[in-house]
């Protein structure tokens, strides 16, 4: 059995000459928020939700992006009411949220 139930990373990557990525979108505060709520709803730590940063994903051109493993499910957010949407669905209920979700 794994650590943590779901592990999420968030992209807070910040390019350099203003070109797009994640860290311009708010991503940092996303994660802030998210991390927060995981805790506040007692789904952190072994056997629970690890939310973290991460360096570039990849995928700055399709909005700040998360990932969340072992599923391996990317999403792309634009404000807190769609990361409690990620948290309450996928990682509360196991149910991945289709319109926030990114192909491959």
């Amino acid at each position: 059995m794994a650590y943590y139930r779901y592990h999420v990373f968030l992209c807070t990557n910040l390019r350099d000459n203003g070109r797009q990525c994640c860290a311009l979108s708010g991503a940092s505060a996303a994660r802030d928020f998210l991390k927060a709520r995981a805790k506040e709803l007692g789904l952190s730590g072994s056997g629970g939700i690890r939310v973290n940063a991460a360096g570039c994903l990849g995928r700055c051109a399709e909005g700040p992006t998360l990932v969340v493993y072992p599923d391996g499910v990317w999403y792309s957010y634009v404000d807190n009411e769609d990361l409690e949407e990620i948290l309450q669905e996928h990682l509360i209920k196991g149910r991945a949220v289709g319109r926030l979700q990114l192909s491959g």
